[in-house]
């Protein structure tokens, strides 16, 4: 174990631990951009700077080590000021539109920008005019709104072993792009969400359909169903502060109805249909030869796209079933539209 002090309160860690952690440990909170639990801090934000007694200059926290005997200040006017620097250069090259970014109230920049109280531009704006990729349909990459932190870079390509994503170009004209600067979905990329998932601010995306969505719902011609995927029902609740794991079904599906959807279903019937499809194909295979074993599922169009682009001899051994999603959408505009007498061309599933 190492002992150290902390802006004077002793603290204990095991020898390895940095310094970001160990504060933490003792209530002290430092700072952040590029940290994020789940990746090995990259150092690249500078923003969690912090002075030990005998060092002629601040070190990074998250990636400084936690020595015998270190008396560490994390706060002062001097750090503060850094912090605020570094802040404002980030926002010298950063768009100023909030309001319609996907990521507003929800942007880790913008909560710093506001903790350390900044309210006007002191350096001269110098943001790029770079493209969005739009061309997956589902992950969205808005490049001039990239702090260069690396997460998504390390998400996609040590956690996901996808490769899709890189840095391009050096210096100040640093951005991120598909390795050969081609588009998104010219790439490896297999839509799995995850640089978007750690992406501090909103360079990196989920493709936004809400206005679609209420326009569709505004249409009185269209019979408007909606399913929820089993994982919904509890993730939905850490946005509007529930504790983790809280079981919103019941007031989901009274928020969906006062939407506006006619008719609410659960993927869950669209997985067990997977599984008894996916079951007898099995069977067929196995017992009665009608294809090469193993048989693999296709439930998850991320996981079939990822096995195409790195495993293609694997494709034989792919279940001919669709996704729970899917089949739930058929039997939603098929039978549903048929028992309810509604013609299945006015039918919209969500």
């Amino acid at each position: 174990m190492v002992k150290a002090t902390i802006n004077g309160i002793p603290v204990e860690a095991p020898e390895g631990t940095t310094i970001l952690v160990a504060a933490k440990k003792a209530q002290v909170k430092i700072p952040t951009l590029c940290v994020h639990p789940d990746l090995t801090a990259s150092a690249a934000c500078g923003i969690c700077v912090v002075k030990v007694k005998g060092m002629n200059k601040m070190v990074r926290s998250c990636c400084t080590p936690l020595e015998e005997g270190m008396n560490i200040v994390t706060h002062d006017p001097d750090i503060v000021e850094t912090r605020r620097t570094v802040l404002e250069l980030i926002l010298s090259a950063h768009p100023n539109d909030c309001l319609k970014c996907g990521r507003n109230q929800n942007c880790e920049l913008q909560t710093l920008v506001a903790d350390f109280g900044i309210r006007e531009e002191v350096f001269d704006k110098a943001v790029r005019n770079l493209p969005i990729d739009k061309s997956t349909g589902a992950v969205v990459l808005e490049p001039s709104k990239c702090i260069k932190c690396g997460r998504c870079v390390e998400a996609c390509q040590d956690m996901q072993n996808v490769w899709a994503l890189s840095f391009l170009e050096r210096g100040i004209n640093t951005r991120i792009s598909p390795a050969g600067d081609i588009t998104l979905n010219q790439s490896p990329c297999v839509k799995c969400g995850q640089c978007a998932a750690h992406c501090p601010t909103g360079a990196i995306f989920e493709q936004d359909d809400t206005m679609k969505m209420w326009q569709i719902l505004q249409d009185p011609e269209l019979y408007c169903v909606v399913q929820i995927a089993p994982a919904v029902r509890v993730a939905i609740g850490e946005g509007f502060g529930y504790p983790l794991g809280t079981n919103l079904t019941k007031k989901l599906y009274t928020v969906l109805r006062r939407l506006g959807f006619r008719a609410v279903f659960d993927t869950n019937f669209g997985a067990d249909v997977t599984i008894m499809e996916e079951a007898a194909e099995f069977i067929g295979r196995l017992l009665h030869s009608k294809g090469p074993l193993p048989l693999i599922t296709t439930c998850c169009p991320s996981w079939v796209d990822y096995m195409e682009k790195f495993y293609t001899d694997m494709i034989v051994h792919f279940s001919s079933v669709k996704s729970p999603h899917e089949i739930s959408g058929i039997l939603s505009k098929k039978n549903f539209s048929l028992k309810k007498n509604i013609d299945r061309k006015k039918t919209s599933m969500s």
